[in-house]
Protein backbone atom coordinates (compact mmCIF):
# COMPACT_ATOMS: atom_id res chain seq x y z
CA UNK A 1 0.00 0.00 0.00
CA UNK A 2 1.42 3.40 -0.98
CA UNK A 3 0.28 6.81 0.30
CA UNK A 4 0.60 10.09 -1.57
CA UNK A 5 -0.19 13.47 0.04
CA UNK A 6 -0.63 16.61 -2.09
CA UNK A 7 -1.47 20.14 -0.98
CA UNK A 8 -2.41 22.62 -3.70
CA UNK A 9 -2.51 26.19 -2.41
CA UNK A 10 -5.17 28.58 -3.71
CA UNK A 11 -8.93 28.61 -4.03
CA UNK A 12 -10.38 25.18 -4.90
CA UNK A 13 -11.95 25.00 -8.37
CA UNK A 14 -15.16 23.24 -9.34
CA UNK A 15 -15.80 21.26 -12.51
CA UNK A 16 -17.93 23.34 -14.86
CA UNK A 17 -20.58 21.81 -17.09
CA UNK A 18 -19.51 21.03 -20.63
CA UNK A 19 -20.66 23.64 -23.13
CA UNK A 20 -21.86 23.39 -26.72
CA UNK A 21 -21.24 25.80 -29.56
CA UNK A 22 -23.88 26.67 -32.13
CA UNK A 23 -22.14 24.39 -34.62
CA UNK A 24 -22.54 21.44 -32.22
CA UNK A 25 -19.00 21.21 -30.86
CA UNK A 26 -18.75 20.23 -27.19
CA UNK A 27 -15.92 21.62 -25.05
CA UNK A 28 -14.77 21.60 -21.43
CA UNK A 29 -14.65 25.14 -19.95
CA UNK A 30 -12.52 23.82 -17.04
CA UNK A 31 -9.70 22.73 -19.36
CA UNK A 32 -7.34 25.63 -18.55
CA UNK A 33 -8.07 25.33 -14.79
CA UNK A 34 -7.18 21.62 -14.97
CA UNK A 35 -3.95 22.45 -16.81
CA UNK A 36 -2.99 24.93 -14.04
CA UNK A 37 -3.95 22.39 -11.36
CA UNK A 38 -1.79 19.71 -12.99
CA UNK A 39 1.17 22.09 -13.17
CA UNK A 40 0.98 22.41 -9.38
CA UNK A 41 0.57 18.64 -8.87
CA UNK A 42 3.26 17.47 -11.29
CA UNK A 43 6.34 17.97 -9.03
CA UNK A 44 4.83 15.62 -6.40
CA UNK A 45 3.01 13.20 -8.72
CA UNK A 46 4.19 9.58 -8.98
CA UNK A 47 6.53 8.70 -11.87
CA UNK A 48 3.84 6.44 -13.35
CA UNK A 49 0.09 6.67 -12.69
CA UNK A 50 -1.21 4.40 -9.92
CA UNK A 51 -2.88 1.23 -11.23
CA UNK A 52 -4.47 -0.33 -8.12
CA UNK A 53 -7.65 0.43 -6.20
CA UNK A 54 -7.56 3.94 -4.76
CA UNK A 55 -8.91 5.45 -1.56
CA UNK A 56 -9.21 9.23 -1.81
CA UNK A 57 -9.39 11.70 1.07
CA UNK A 58 -9.93 15.31 -0.03
CA UNK A 59 -10.28 18.49 2.04
CA UNK A 60 -11.35 21.68 0.28
CA UNK A 61 -10.37 24.71 2.37
CA UNK A 62 -12.38 27.66 1.08
CA UNK A 63 -11.59 31.33 1.81
CA UNK A 64 -13.68 33.19 4.37
CA UNK A 65 -15.91 35.92 2.90
CA UNK A 66 -15.15 39.49 3.97
CA UNK A 67 -18.24 39.64 6.18
CA UNK A 68 -16.73 37.15 8.67
CA UNK A 69 -13.80 39.44 9.51
CA UNK A 70 -13.85 42.14 12.18
CA UNK A 71 -13.31 45.81 11.35
CA UNK A 72 -11.54 48.78 12.87
CA UNK A 73 -8.85 48.12 15.45
CA UNK A 74 -9.28 44.33 15.05
CA UNK A 75 -9.38 44.26 11.25
CA UNK A 76 -8.03 41.00 9.87
CA UNK A 77 -9.30 38.90 12.80
CA UNK A 78 -12.21 36.51 12.41
CA UNK A 79 -15.46 37.17 14.24
CA UNK A 80 -16.25 34.79 17.11
CA UNK A 81 -19.28 33.37 15.31
CA UNK A 82 -17.42 32.66 12.03
CA UNK A 83 -18.51 29.25 10.67
CA UNK A 84 -16.27 26.24 10.04
CA UNK A 85 -18.45 24.24 7.61
CA UNK A 86 -18.73 25.70 4.10
CA UNK A 87 -22.40 25.25 3.10
CA UNK A 88 -22.67 27.38 -0.04
CA UNK A 89 -21.61 27.01 -3.66
CA UNK A 90 -19.55 25.53 -5.22
CA UNK A 91 -21.06 22.09 -4.63
CA UNK A 92 -18.75 19.52 -3.08
CA UNK A 93 -19.45 16.98 -5.86
CA UNK A 94 -18.32 19.45 -8.54
CA UNK A 95 -15.14 20.21 -6.58
CA UNK A 96 -14.45 16.48 -6.28
CA UNK A 97 -15.20 15.84 -9.96
CA UNK A 98 -12.61 18.48 -10.91
CA UNK A 99 -9.93 16.74 -8.79
CA UNK A 100 -10.87 13.26 -10.05
CA UNK A 101 -10.80 14.31 -13.72
CA UNK A 102 -7.61 16.37 -13.38
CA UNK A 103 -5.77 13.42 -11.78
CA UNK A 104 -6.44 11.09 -14.72
CA UNK A 105 -3.25 9.79 -16.38
CA UNK A 106 -1.09 11.75 -13.88
CA UNK A 107 -1.87 10.51 -10.35
CA UNK A 108 -4.03 7.52 -11.26
CA UNK A 109 -4.66 5.79 -14.55
CA UNK A 110 -8.40 6.53 -14.51
CA UNK A 111 -10.77 7.91 -11.86
CA UNK A 112 -12.82 4.70 -12.13
CA UNK A 113 -10.13 3.14 -9.86
CA UNK A 114 -11.41 5.19 -6.91
CA UNK A 115 -13.37 2.88 -4.62
CA UNK A 116 -13.59 5.01 -1.46
CA UNK A 117 -13.91 8.77 -1.03
CA UNK A 118 -13.87 10.93 2.09
CA UNK A 119 -14.47 14.62 1.41
CA UNK A 120 -15.03 17.78 3.39
CA UNK A 121 -15.49 21.44 2.51
CA UNK A 122 -14.47 23.92 5.22
CA UNK A 123 -13.57 27.58 5.65
CA UNK A 124 -9.92 28.43 6.18
CA UNK A 125 -7.62 31.43 6.33
CA UNK A 126 -5.33 29.52 3.93
CA UNK A 127 -7.41 28.29 0.96
CA UNK A 128 -6.14 25.03 -0.49
CA UNK A 129 -7.01 21.56 -1.71
CA UNK A 130 -5.46 18.72 0.30
CA UNK A 131 -5.48 15.31 -1.36
CA UNK A 132 -4.41 12.04 0.28
CA UNK A 133 -4.31 9.09 -2.10
CA UNK A 134 -3.88 5.51 -0.84
CA UNK A 135 -3.26 2.78 -3.40
CA UNK A 136 -4.25 -0.74 -2.40
CA UNK A 137 -2.83 -3.45 -4.65
CA UNK A 138 -5.35 -6.27 -4.62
Amino acid sequence: MSVLRLVIKGNPKAQQRHRHTRSGITYDPSKSDKRDFLALIHPNAPKTPLKGAISLNVRFSMPYPKRWFRTGKYAGELKENAPYAHKIKPDIDNLLKFVADAGNHVIWHDDSQIWKITTEKVYSLNPSTEIIVEEINV
